[in-house]
């Protein structure tokens, strides 16, 4: 890599993206005033472990029942999660509310524009403060998400293996982030890796940062950024239970705190690792086991989930919780490997 070259990166990159950054609905097109930050710190919160894809529907929907921060404070809790359902992830929904509440009563309605102050609110950490400053507020902050992150191993052709590998990272991608069109910048680098610095079959042709790049230089950019490898996750297994009462199907809701914390949901017994088979049933009933399992992954372990099935009309007094209309399960917000189950369960039966 030539010695001076990385004093072209923000030029050439910028270049790049006045023609080809994505039209995205929380953003701006290259080289005019930024969005309103309560549009980008929503988006950014969406699209952390969530795809463009799922989250632009999402993201619509969300700024037209809740256009500001105001009113996403105001808005009651379970209303934001049930709109959350499917997106994943769901302490980030908890810490959406918090956040907004603490912009209205803590800082007037109005987000921080600074890194440092913005890492104050609930949910922002330090990649989403630099993304929010940088895109909303034009500040200059080195803003590193995964695209970033392997964009930057690529150029500078980071061996070290991650996790270890991201202040390096972050150390090499600091020199290279300009002080003009922050937001832009940042962007772009993000789009980079989305759209041509891919994590397979990178399209380093098309590359404005190509000239510029050790690893291509190499002939070996899929390599980076090195990976360790990867640990088998642990599993659990449980079984959910389908308890209907004509055409209304027995929903709970989940404790408030942990994995999936208050949101509606289908009875589950215990996630450990055996099959607990009909433990914490809901009522008095006689189960009956589907050949069938539904598979889902977590953070941190894979589940693997037994079906049964019972009539609940006979002991609809003895049990907790609330009876929802089947055909619109859709509106009850269930989790995705809840709503999966209801599939599943739904073909069977």
């Amino acid at each position: 890599m030539p010695a001076n070259s990385s004093s072209s990166i923000p030029h050439d990159l910028l270049c790049w993206y006045d023609a080809n950054a994505r039209d995205l609905p929380w953003r701006a097109p290259p080289g005019t005033p930024p969005p309103a930050p309560y549009r980008v710190w929503l988006s950014e919160i969406m699209l952390q472990q969530t795809t463009v894809a799922t989250v632009r529907p999402r993201f619509a929907a969300f700024v037209a029942r809740w256009p500001d921060v105001a009113a996403l404070a105001a808005a009651d809790e379970s209303e934001v999660m049930v709109a959350w359902a499917g997106l994943g992830y769901y302490s980030r929904a908890r810490n959406l509310i918090a956040c907004a509440r603490a912009v209205v009563a803590e800082h007037g309605g109005r987000f921080p524009d600074s890194e440092a102050a913005l890492r104050m609110l609930p949910g922002i950490g330090g990649y989403t403060a630099a993304a929010i400053a940088a895109i909303a507020f034009g500040r200059r902050a080195v803003v590193v998400d995964g695209n970033v992150e392997r964009v930057v191993a690529r150029l500078f052709a980071i061996r070290e293996p991650l996790p270890a590998a991201k202040p390096l990272i972050r150390d090499a991608a600091d020199p290279i982030t300009p002080a003009e069109r922050a937001g832009d910048f940042a962007q772009a680098m993000m789009d980079l890796g989305s759209a041509i610095c891919t994590p397979r079959s990178p399209r380093c042709l098309l590359c404005p940062l190509r000239a510029d790049c050790r690893a291509f230089a190499q002939g070996r950019p899929e390599s980076f950024p090195v990976r360790p490898a990867r640990e088998a996750k642990p599993q659990r297994y449980g079984t959910i239970f389908w308890l209907a009462r004509g055409r209304d199907v027995l929903l709970v809701r989940r404790p408030p705190k942990g994995l999936l914390g208050g949101m509606r949901a289908l009875p589950t017994g215990p996630w450990i690792d055996q099959a607990p088979g009909l433990a914490d049933a809901p009522g008095d009933s006689r189960w009956r086991l589907l050949d069938a399992t539904v598979t889902h992954i977590f953070t941190h372990f894979r589940l693997e989930l037994a079906l049964a099935v019972a009539d609940g009309d006979g002991h609809q007094a003895d049990t907790p919780g609330e009876w929802w209309p089947i055909d619109d399960l859709e509106s009850a917000g269930l989790p995705t490997v809840f709503a999966k189950a209801a599939a599943m369960i739904g073909s069977r039966t």
